[in-house]
């Protein structure tokens, strides 16, 4: 890989490995240096998972976002594991971001970016380095890339090897995607194709039905009228985005390409940086202020508009729209607090950024037994917030990000389906975050619908 050094953004000069001077939070400490290099140089000679063309494809649309054109809808699992690396999972989450998809392009009129965050999304911060169970303590689990959720000394190893299992299964992953989509998987004349057995009870199973019957018999008249099939209907562009933590994992497929100037990650479409990675001063910022990818930067309450602003200078100095999303994660108790000051700080310093709200982070809770669960009602709201917080301050809600599965696992209470403490242990299956089930999200699909409608009085 070649070490030239770009010198057009700020800070110094830039390369793919310039991050490793700054302090760099939340990396493993792998006990074989030796070995980790090894698995890094052939991660390095491994063809790229992503084109540069399809980046700055992502990057257009997202730009089209900031203008209100388009809207990002992102979601997926918490972390990836390598067991649901299968055909089924992954079919199912392409088939519920489709069907959200469907349901906002009805609800908002407007076109739908489909980021997936899967592909990549194997690694996750912790609040704490080990984890401590009947006096025993261990380093903490922190995502299959890394080490292993079992409670032993070995299994929380940091392994080197499995930085290449990540990236075979994050291929194998892309591919089926891909090819579901090119052979008319994602069909909008046959949204039918995508159905997940939505059960006959649920109170919107009637009200998605009606809108795919509408969607379907529109297509039909302008084919009919038209006289021919319209022009790529038959397939969708969709992307993939994962947090990009582990650095230098993203070095490793950090490239130049032909024809186009700077470096881009190919691991990826969309990196994002953490809110618990995103010291100005630090390494991350360090690696994503020099890359051409379109990246994401999530802001907890904890966040200055001061901070924000600065940040915003760094990771887009040339003010590009679709470069930079900012992805908030308040919570619906201190979103009132937090995002205005923001917003017009941003709005301030004339900084051209796609808001993006995170509704899931904000609201986790601890439930009396010890489970870690989100309430449908409290992201629900947090969203409503979201929408008229950015309103009132001249700007608009850009985007939404949510963890969640195509499964109808019992992870988060509420909706209409009705989840309660006591059927959270039915089917509880993350290792890490609480997700919006199948039901919980297309019922959260069909509300923002109603909340960005065009007829929707403000």
């Amino acid at each position: 890989m070649s070490t030239t050094v770009q010198t057009a953004l700020p800070g110094g000069e830039w390369s793919p490995s310039s991050w490793q001077s700054r302090p760099a939070a939340q990396q493993p400490d792998y006990p074989d240096p030796a070995a980790l290099r090894r698995v890094l140089a052939q991660l390095s000679r491994l063809p790229p998972l992503v084109t540069s063309w399809e980046i700055e494809n992502l990057k257009r649309q997202l730009a089209d976002a900031t203008r209100g054109e388009r809207f990002l809808l992102q979601g997926g699992d918490c972390s990836e594991s390598f067991a649901d690396c299968e055909s089924g999972a992954i079919a199912s989450k392409l088939k519920i971001l489709l069907q959200m998809s469907l349901v906002l392009v009805q609800g908002s009129k407007k076109r739908i970016i489909r980021l997936g965050r899967f592909a990549g999304q194997y690694a996750k911060p912790r609040s704490v380095n080990t984890e401590t169970h009947d006096g025993i303590s261990l380093p903490s689990y922190r995502g299959d890339m890394i080490n292993h959720a079992g409670f032993t000394a070995e299994d929380r190893r940091p392994d080197p090897e499995l930085l290449l299992r990540a990236y075979e299964r994050s291929a194998l992953t892309i591919n089926f995607i891909r090819s579901l989509i090119e052979g008319g998987f994602a069909d909008l004349r046959h949204p039918e194709y995508w159905d997940l057995g939505f059960v006959a009870g649920s109170a919107h199973a009637a009200e998605y039905t009606r809108m795919v019957e509408t969607i379907g018999e529109s297509l039909r008249f302008m084919e009919t009228l038209t006289g021919g099939v319209l022009a790529d209907i038959n397939r969708v562009d969709f992307f993939t985005s994962h947090e990009g933590l582990h650095l230098a994992y993203e070095q490793a497929q950090t490239r130049q390409v032909p024809h186009r100037t700077g470096w881009y990650n190919l691991s990826t479409h969309f990196p994002w940086i953490g809110d618990r990675t995103r010291a100005l001063e630090g390494a991350h910022i360090e690696y994503f202020r020099g890359i051409a990818n379109p990246i994401g930067l999530k802001i907890g309450p904890s966040i200055t508009p001061e901070q924000l602003v600065a940040l915003a200078g760094v990771l887009n100095p040339q003010n590009e729209p679709g470069r930079l999303t900012l992805i908030h994660r308040f919570g619906v108790d201190r979103i009132e607090r937090c995002l205005p000051p923001l917003v017009t700080a941003i709005n301030r310093a004339g900084r051209c950024v796609l808001w993006c709200c995170d509704p899931m982070h904000g609201n986790t809770e601890t439930t009396r037994s010890g489970i870690k669960t989100r309430r449908f009602e409290k992201i629900l709201q947090e969203l409503e917030a979201a929408c008229r917080i950015l309103q009132d301050c001249g700007a608009h809600l850009g985007g939404v990000h949510f963890e969640l599965t195509g499964d109808n696992v019992t992870e988060c209470l509420g909706g209409a389906s009705g989840v309660t403490e006591a059927d959270l242990t039915r089917d509880y299956r993350t290792a890490l975050d609480p997700r919006l089930n199948y039901e919980q999200s297309m019922e959260m699909a069909l509300l923002l619908a109603r909340l960005l409608s065009p007829r929707r009085k403000p």
